[in-house]
């Protein structure tokens, strides 16, 4: 019984999160959707980061922009930065690991392009730094982050967006990235394609 109730205790704890997030943050989402179609339809790009998990989380949402979400579609630009292993452990080689995503985001970032950053804390240094590097190429920054994550939020301009789970539960925040994430897949697709 110990472990069926602590399975119990999982899925609650991740409804409440959610519950939580969507009172919140529906808005916003709806917003960074909206943000997000006119950057993909003015043929722009948007550019993907995280560490750890949430570079994993940030793999995916860019592979669901690519490829589809729920239907068959043309791809969609976006680019995972923390999927170029080579970029990675070169920049971080020869500089620091602190310069392996503003590197690449000033190297591949335009004018108009989004810079999507999913932290569950938002306290890195190489995302700080990449966020700086977008505001520098003239790009707008959406957040998707988690407990307090004030270094990123610090730096983010009035009309950029940050959807910050509340919570300090690590695995709580990654479950909520990913609600978050496809419902801005969904969004996309439904505004660009219908239902």
């Amino acid at each position: 019984m110990e472990l069926e109730d602590r399975i119990i205790n999982l899925f609650h704890n991740s409804m409440d999160t959610n519950a939580h997030t969507i009172e919140q943050y529906t808005p916003l989402i709806a917003h960074a959707s909206e943000l997000m179609l006119a950057t993909l339809a003015s043929e722009l790009k948007i550019l993907c980061i995280g560490n750890g998990g949430s570079a994993a989380l940030a793999q995916h949402f860019s592979a669901l922009l690519l490829s589809r979400f729920r239907n068959e579609r043309p791809g969609l630009p976006a680019l995972a930065l923390g999927a170029d292993s080579a970029a990675l452990t070169g920049v971080a080689e020869e500089s620091s690991f602190s310069d392996v995503y503003s590197k690449q985001v000033r190297a591949l970032g335009q004018p108009g392009d989004i810079l999507l950053v999913v932290s569950s804390q938002g306290k890195s240094n190489s995302l700080v730094q990449a966020v700086q590097a977008a505001h520098d190429r003239e790009m707008s920054v959406i957040a998707i982050t988690g407990g307090d994550a004030s270094n990123i939020s610090a730096l983010l301009r009035p009309d950029e967006v940050e959807i910050s789970v509340p919570s300090e539960d690590n695995a709580m925040i990654y479950g909520a990235h990913v609600l978050i994430l496809h419902c801005l897949c969904d969004l996309i697709e439904f505004q660009l394609f219908g239902a």
